[in-house]
C-alpha cells in the first residue's frame, strides 16, 4: 500500500492526514493556525505533519509525497501561495519550504476547495464524460468544477460562487454575504434585532421550532438556490455534491434548497435535483483530496 501526506490549511486550523492510494484516511492530526506572520503559520503546518507522522509511527521515507490545499489563489507550477484573505502568505513559497523542512521532492499544491472537490469526485465515481460540481458552504462559499476528468480553472479564479449577486430582502447582495456562516449570523442579527448569535444557534433555534427563525432559514435556502440556479443554467452538471460545515451539519437545508431551486428550473433542468447530495467525507475531504492528488503525479 502506498501512502501520502495530505494537508488542509485554513485560517483557524490545519489538518494533516496520511492517505492511502485508495483514498483511505489512515491517520489524522489537527493544530490551530497562527496567522500572526508567515513563518509562524508555516511552523504550524510543519507541526501538523510531524504530529501525524508521530501518531502513525511512520516517517517521511514511508510517504510518496505531500499534497497541500491552500485557500485563495495558488501558483501550482511554482509552488507558491499567491493570495489568501485569511493568511499572511502573499507570494509564500510553500513547496520550497516543505521540501527544505521534510526533504521530499514530490509536492503538489492547489486551492483547498479544488482538493476537496477531487476527493468528492473520486468518491462519487463520476463517469469520465460527465460534469461534476462541488460546492462548499462554510465560512465562505465557493465551488469547483471537474469536467470530463479535468478541473475547469478559467483564467485562474474560476469557482467563486460566493461572489455571484443574489436578491435578498429586495437588494442585490453577494451570495457569500447572506448564506455563508458569518452571513447567516448577520442576517439573523439584523432580521430579528438580536445581539451576537452563532450560526450553530440559528439552526438549533430553527430546529427547536422557534418560528421567528423560519424566515431567516427560508432566506438562506432561497439565496443558495439562486446561486445554484446559475450553476444549473450555465453548466447543467450531472452531479453536485455539497460540503462545508453549514450544510454538512444541517443536512435538512439541502431539501429546502432543492424545493427553492425547483421553482427556478425548467423541467429539462430538474434532473439535477436527484443528483444533489451532501458529502460523506465531511470535514476530511480536504486532506483526503490533497493526499490522493499525490498519486496522480506518480
Amino acid at each position: 500500500m502506498k501512502r501520502a501526506i495530505g494537508i488542509d490549511i485554513g485560517g483557524t486550523k490545519i489538518a494533516a492526514g496520511i492517505i492511502s492510494d485508495t483514498g483511505g484516511l489512515l491517520e489524522r492530526a489537527e493544530v490551530k493556525s497562527d496567522p500572526s506572520d508567515r513563518e509562524n503559520m508555516f511552523a504550524r503546518v510543519a507541526e501538523a505533519v510531524e504530529q501525524v507522522l508521530e501518531k502513525s509511527d511512520l516517517s517521511m521515507d514511508d510517504m510518496e509525497g505531500i499534497g497541500v490545499g491552500v485557500p485563495g489563489k495558488v501558483d501550482q507550477e511554482k509552488g507558491i501561495a499567491v493570495f489568501q484573505n485569511n493568511l499572511p502568505w502573499q507570494q509564500f513559497p510553500i513547496t520550497a519550504s516543505l521540501e527544505e523542512r521534510f526533504g521530499t521532492k514530490l509536492i503538489t499544491i492547489d486551492n483547498d476547495v479544488y482538493m476537496a472537490a477531487f476527493a468528492e469526485w473520486k468518491a462519487a465515481q463520476v463517469k469520465n464524460d460527465e460534469t461534476f460540481v462541488y460546492v462548499t458552504v462554510s465560512t465562505g462559499i465557493s465551488c469547483s468544477v471537474i469536467h470530463k476528468g479535468s478541473f475547469f480553472r478559467g483564467a485562474g479564479f474560476a469557482g467563486e460562487l460566493g461572489l455571484i449577486p443574489v436578491l435578498s430582502h429586495g437588494a442585490n447582495e453577494r451570495l457569500e454575504k447572506v448564506a455563508s456562516g458569518p452571513g447567516i449570523q448577520e442576517l439573523a442579527q439584523k432580521s430579528l434585532k438580536l445581539g451576537a448569535i452563532s450560526t450553530k444557534k440559528v439552526f438549533a433555534s430553527y430546529l427547536k421550532g422557534k418560528q421567528e427563525f423560519g424566515p431567516v432559514i427560508d432566506e438562506v435556502a432561497n439565496t443558495l438556490a439562486q446561486g445554484l440556479y446559475a450553476i444549473s443554467s450555465i453548466l447543467d452538471p450531472h452531479k453536485l455534491v455539497f460540503g462545508g460545515s453549514v450544510i454538512v451539519n444541517n443536512p435538512f437545508l439541502l431539501e429546502l434548497v432543492k424545493e427553492k431551486l425547483k421553482v427556478y428550473q425548467l423541467p429539462e433542468q430538474q434532473h439535477l435535483l436527484g443528483q444533489m447530495s451532501i458529502s460523506t467525507l465531511k470535514q476530511d475531504n480536504g486532506i483526503i483530496g490533497a493526499g490522493w492528488r499525490v498519486f496522480e503525479r506518480l
